[in-house]
């Protein structure tokens, strides 16, 4: 018993550290250049919101956002007057992609996603969902920091958090980042 959950905590432990490769990722990913194709947009200038319609497809570098609506909402701080955006896609379901650094894909979908790029933080909600290395977490809820590497999910009041390991796959991609940080 003492070693099964020792053997579960180990994967878990892999799982996560197999999600901490967006941060290098990320940050290629937001130097480059954003397309938006969709059926139809508006803008509110005044507020700063800008909305894509019907078959909305977001590109920048290897992230690929696909929905059905998106909102971009453009913030500027006051203290430091830089901008950020905060992109809000709905779908069914709304889909968020990103190719890793070690060539690997993880995948979020849900209902909702809600991607803030400057703080490094994607939630995605109602019947949520993220695939890596061919295991996955589901739940109602998950927010997942690529900053911080943490990664949080909660269930539903009828559902429970999810998660299926494939440990081949797992231990396939740790032994690769190994022998990449030995080269």
């Amino acid at each position: 018993m003492i070693i099964k959950n020792i053997s579960k905590s180990l994967l878990l432990a892999s799982l996560f550290a197999s999600l901490s490769a967006p941060v290098i990722a990320a940050k290629k990913d937001l130097n480059q250049e954003i397309t938006i194709n969709a059926n139809r947009q508006s803008a509110d200038l005044k507020n700063k919101i800008a909305s894509y319609f019907g078959e909305v497809s977001i590109i920048q570098g290897s992230i690929a956002i696909t929905a059905d609506i998106v909102q971009v909402y453009s913030q500027i701080d006051e203290k430091t007057k830089l901008k950020s955006d905060t992109y809000l896609a709905k779908g069914k379901p709304a889909i968020f992609k990103q190719q890793l650094e070690d060539g690997s894909l993880i995948s979020l979908q849900a209902d909702e996603i809600k991607y803030q790029p400057d703080l490094q933080i994607i939630t995605v909600s109602g019947n949520a969902q993220v695939k890596q290395a061919g295991s996955q977490v589901t739940g109602e809820v998950i927010t997942y920091n690529t900053l911080s590497e943490k990664l949080e999910a909660i269930g539903s009041e009828n559902n429970s958090v999810t998660t299926i390991l494939q440990p081949a796959q797992i231990k396939a991609q740790q032994h690769k980042k190994d022998n990449d940080s030995n080269n």
